[in-house]
């Protein structure tokens, strides 16, 4: 009976995204008609090339990929280095900072939202550039407490045999914790990464050219100017996610590893 159900779910999560793919070959007319079709009466490939081509795609695709690699590597490295230091060192107001910290994740995004636009316009002047969609998302409170949890679950042993050898803090972090912690750390980069693919209001308030626009906005963009023309908003939109799809594909072990090792421990 619960494999039924499931499969049951299963069906009614994917349906969208048949249905997506199955209108991106349809003909315009047979995308608008009522009742609408389960399967296309002909297939159009060319719904691809057209919507690629009515759109600057490549560079969209462009500004996400390297928005994403830099707020990728850049969390990484304070995430690491802020949870080590919260996992492993002992300084004074260790705990009340961290709660300060937590704290801050409480905020919603909305009741920030105004004082960082306010900043990045007035004092920083970098509107409509990479930088202003790259320097804010430098830093994550929650990647911090992933790996935080991580941490703290590696034995003390191995930091006693670290130090016996003579290894430091950052040798003990790059050669023993980092290795050890593969599947989290491909977490957060899964994590960070989906983020700043699927970004859209900060972006599409801090830019106003196509240039430095990410493939969200060129998206919504698209959607505008093509609104009535739904094979090809649904031709765009598959290869909008078929980036998205196959990292999971790939990565979802690691992914589910993650999850599993930084659970409710410590």
């Amino acid at each position: 009976m619960k494999h039924v159900v499931l499969m049951a779910v299963a069906i009614v999560i994917a349906f969208p995204f048949y249905w997506m793919i199955s209108t991106a070959f349809k003909s315009f007319f047979e995308a608008t008609q009522f009742p609408p079709t389960m399967f296309p009466h002909e297939l159009h490939f060319e719904n691809f090339a057209t919507a690629w081509g009515d759109a600057p795609w490549a560079g969209f695709f462009r500004n996400t990929f390297l928005i994403g690699i830099a707020v990728t590597l850049g969390e990484l490295t304070t995430s690491v280095l802020a949870a080590y230091a919260f996992a492993r060192l002992s300084f004074k107001g260790q705990g009340a900072i961290f709660f300060i910290l937590l704290a801050t994740y409480m905020i919603p995004g909305e009741a920030t939202l105004i004082p960082n636009f306010v900043l990045v316009t007035r004092y920083l002047h970098i509107v409509d550039t990479l930088q202003v969609q790259i320097i804010p998302f430098l830093a994550s409170v929650f990647s911090i407490f992933l790996l935080r949890q991580h941490f703290r679950s590696i034995p003390n042993e191995l930091a006693d045999a670290a130090e016996v050898d003579g290894a430091g803090h950052l040798r003990f972090l790059w050669s023993v914790v980092l290795p050890l912690s593969v599947p989290v750390l491909v977490t957060v980069t899964l994590i960070t990464g989906l983020g700043v693919y699927d970004a859209f209001q900060w972006p599409l308030l801090v830019t106003n050219s196509d240039a430095v626009r990410p493939v969200q906005v060129g998206m919504a963009q698209f959607r505008t100017e093509f609104g009535a023309q739904y094979h090809l908003e649904m031709a765009a939109a598959t290869f909008v996610i078929a980036p998205v799809v196959l990292i999971f594909l790939f990565a979802q072990r690691y992914l589910i590893q993650g999850v599993a090792r930084t659970g409710i421990r410590g």
